[in-house]
């Protein structure tokens, strides 16, 4: 694995969004005072990928992920594996509770050649690639899949935690042990020690089960087998008679039923004859008819007779005259006499009314003059008042003077009106005019009085002239029309025999609908009697259809008594006839009947011979049915039996097998108890280890040492020395941080090639201060690191704080931080 590229935002110390690019950083330092976040950079890496940090304690509580007060952390990392490249996504927030989760994780394949430098963009993650992860359950795996190492691995192979570097060179070998225990996994064979004691006792407790089972079958031989294959034989066989028996009893129930049938359509057939009886007062009915048919006769004779007679009365009413106009001259002779009386009392009135309106028409020219002097003494006064106002100006102002107003002669305000002088021309002219005016009202109105009384009296003068031309002109009109009239006896006389006629026609009226109300009722009791014949007949139908097929004589349709008294007797006859053919069918049935009993019993005797209980009822496709089903159930049995012990025999197998893996399970817990397995790992893993960090170790130091381990500790071999083996701790500060590089390298190796997956070794990041290192030692851990990068086969970081290390280093990422946040600067290369 590679980093490329490191983006957070709220993680830890990084409060801001914060970029670490590493491309083309095959040799690089991250540098900065104690505290500023150096190695936070690293906790992101290993957070983006594992969702944890070594400096967490193993805790896998992501709260420590957020900044002070931040609600949220996003940590993105591109890197390279095994010549693919991937990014990492994981963002984590507080809700209101002060919770904290995993909001978002995702892995993605990046596309070939994709550009870094896009992601300063704003892609989305669905613009990085084909996703391969999408939920922190889903990374685990990928992650493993992507990179080749678990978490464990990952911190003990790529990065190399803050103050665990040299650990495993100077642990004690109980410690070293457990360490290589735990990095290489041997904690596995624990597990299978377990899981193989488990097996065994499972082993143990599957037999005792089968052992139980066994014993249950025991009854499942060959020899039962036999026997059970024996009786279905037998009940094969028993199946086959009974379907050869069957048919031949079917075919005497058969014949017992067809004669039980003929005795029963014999019997049917007497019962329909037994029916054929003549009903009470068939004879009756046709008198009955021609009665009926005769009275009505009778009443359409009466008929004709009353209307011949209404027809003549009609006639003679007729010839005598028109009864309204009669009554209309009648009415005009009494209409004259009414007039006559009324001409002199509406002369009378028109002449009260004209002599009315000639007194009103002399009252209302009175009135006129009257008002006409009125009106001249008005206009006198008028003259008067004007004349006074002539000559007494003053006085005449004084009326249009009004208190608290301008003067209209001097335009001065007025503060008190002077009266008018008493015996002043004008105030006399002014008493004289209202005088006046007065008379000319009251002349006015009297005059306008008698007018409308003239006006009202001619109006009805008019109208009562008019009423009395209309009086003359309808007096004449009558007269003129009873110029031919014989007088007013006469008329009477003549409209008394009218009204004689009229009652006689009304009563030949009334005698018609008499003898027509007797005639509907003839012809009513024509149809009813007719209705009854044919009801009588169509009931001797009937009878006679019901035995139509026994061909009955043929009825005389003309008289229904004779035609009921042949179907009678014929119906006698008949019924004699077949009184003696179901006597004969009786028999017949009685002795296939016991044909059919003789047939079952022995069909039954089939069932008692072969060792079943026969059924007791049934029909006969139950006989079938009770033989197939018993032997469908020997043939069950049988079949339980063979699948019984064929499961005995299965069970019997499984036992051997399990009592074989039981003891190898049990051999296998005992092997693995006693440690020497994990022991002999141990040592060997020790040996490939040593080896590989030996020559490590001899290419770092130029060929001066070599490193072994004697009953678990560790020495070099000084070459420069006489190949002097010493121990680790003898070791200058610079020499130990060589050996400790060079097992920590031979351990990275040796963990990626145990790894169940292709692990890529790309690159590896030491967390060590090295501020306790003189200046040359920390120039021979300079010069190594040198030569570790100029290998060439992976990235190598540092994280210091000592200028005279980083210095060295081509490329640098400076860490500072102020109040708010950390910040990350490269610089070089």
């Amino acid at each position: 694995m590679r980093p490329l590229r490191l983006d957070m935002a709220g993680f830890t110390v990084f409060r801001d969004e914060t970029t670490v690019d590493f491309t083309d950083a095959d040799y690089f330092a991250l540098v900065g005072p104690t505290g500023s976040g150096k190695s936070t950079v690293l906790d992101g890496i290993c957070f983006a990928l594992y969702g944890t940090v070594p400096r967490w304690g193993g805790s896998r509580g992501i709260g420590n992920a957020l900044a002070p007060s931040a609600t949220e952390a996003r940590v993105r990392l591109v890197f390279e594996s095994a010549g693919s490249r991937y990014v990492a996504t994981r963002v984590v927030r507080r809700d209101g509770r002060g919770n904290v989760k995993t909001a978002g994780a995702g892995l993605q394949l990046m596309p070939p050649g994709f550009d870094v430098t896009r992601l300063d963009t704003g892609m989305s993650l669905e613009d990085l690639g084909d996703v391969l992860a999408g939920t922190p359950a889903e990374m685990e795996s990928a992650i493993i899949e992507a990179v080749g190492l678990p978490y464990e691995q990952f911190t003990s192979c790529v990065v190399l935690p803050q103050g665990q570097f040299a650990d495993f060179l100077h642990a004690k070998p109980a410690t070293r042990q457990q360490i290589l225990v735990n990095l290489l996994g041997l904690h596995v064979y624990e597990e299978v020690q377990a899981k193989a004691a488990t097996r065994a006792t499972k082993a143990e407790a599957q037999l005792a089960t089968l052992d139980q089972l066994l014993a249950g079958l025991v009854d499942a031989d060959d020899e039962a087998v036999e026997a059970a294959e024996a009786r279905l034989t037998a009940m094969r066989e028993l199946t086959h008679a009974v379907e050869q028996a069957v048919p031949q009893l079917s075919a005497v129930r058969d014949r017992e039923a067809e004669l039980a049938a003929a005795r029963d359509t014999i019997a049917g057939e007497l019962a329909v004859l037994a029916k054929v009886r003549m009903p009470a007062g068939s004879a009756k009915v046709a008198e009955a008819a021609a009665a009926a048919r005769l009275g009505a006769t009778e009443a359409a004779r009466g008929v004709r007779t009353a209307e011949e007679h209404e027809e003549k009365v009609r006639g003679e009413l007729a010839a005598a005259g028109d009864a309204g106009s009669l009554g209309l001259l009648l009415d005009r002779h009494l209409e004259l006499d009414r007039l006559t009386g009324q001409a002199e009392w509406f002369a009378g009135e028109v002449s009260v009314a004209e002599v009315e309106y000639k007194d009103a028409v002399a009252a209302a020219d009175l009135a006129r003059a009257a008002h006409t002097g009125a009106e001249m003494l008005l206009e006198q006064a008028r003259a008067e008042y004007a004349e006074a106002q002539t000559l007494d100006r003053a006085a005449a102002l004084r009326a249009h003077l009004t208190a608290g107003h301008d003067c209209p002669v001097c335009a001065q305000p007025v503060t008190e009106v002077p009266p008018v002088p008493e015996g002043s021309a004008v105030q006399t002219a002014e008493r004289t005019g209202k005088a006046a005016r007065a008379a000319a009202d009251v002349a006015s109105t009297a005059f306008k009085q008698r007018d409308a009384v003239a006006r009202e009296l001619e109006r009805g003068l008019d109208r009562k002239r008019a009423q009395l031309e209309q009086h003359r002109a309808r007096l004449t009109e009558v007269r003129a029309a009873l110029t031919d009239s014989p007088g007013v006896e006469a008329l009477r006389r003549r409209l008394d025999e009218l009204t004689k006629l009229q009652r006689k026609l009304d009563h030949a009226g009334a005698a018609v609908r008499e003898a027509r109300e007797l005639q509907r009722k003839a012809h009513a009791a024509v149809t009813a009697a007719e209705e009854q014949q044919r009801t009588a007949w169509r009931s001797f139908d009937t009878v006679r259809d019901a035995v139509a097929r026994f061909s009955p004589p043929p009825a005389d349709r003309d008289d229904l008594a004779a035609a009921w008294s042949a179907l009678v007797e014929w119906a006698r006859e008949s019924s004699r006839q077949r009184e003696q053919a179901r006597t004969e069918a009786v028999a017949a049935v009685e002795a296939a009947h016991a044909q059919t009993q003789q047939a079952r019993a022995a069909v039954l005797t089939l069932f008692t011979d072969a060792g079943i209980a026969a059924p007791s009822g049934g029909a006969d496709a139950d006989l079938i049915r009770a033989a197939a089903v018993a032997a469908e159930r020997a043939g069950a049995a049988w079949q339980r039996l063979v699948d019984r012990r064929e499961q005995a025999r299965e069970f019997a197998e499984q036992r051997a097998g399990l009592l074989l893996a039981g003891r190898t399970a049990k051999a296998l817990a005992g092997h693995l108890r006693a440690n020497n397995f994990e022991r002999w790992l141990l040592e060997e893993a020790l040996d490939l280890l040593v080896d590989g960090a030996s020559r490590i170790l001899r290419e770092l130091t130029g060929g001066q040492y070599d490193l072994m381990h004697d009953k678990g500790e560790f020495y070099v071999i000084d070459h420069h020395d006489a190949g002097l083996r010493r121990g680790v701790r003898t070791l200058s500060g610079g020499e130990t941080f060589q050996a400790s590089l060079a097992l920590a390298l031979a351990l990275s190796e040796q963990l990626a090639g145990m790894s169940t997956t292709a692990a890529s070794l790309e690159s590896i990041v030491l967390d060590e201060g090295f501020g306790t290192l003189d200046a040359a030692t920390l120039d021979v851990v300079a010069a190594t690191l040198e030569n570790l990068a100029a290998r060439g086969d992976r990235m190598v970081g540092v994280v210091t704080h000592v200028h005279a290390l980083a210095d060295r280093v081509p490329v640098r990422f400076e860490v500072h931080k102020d109040a708010r946040t950390a910040h990350v600067e490269r610089v070089g290369l």
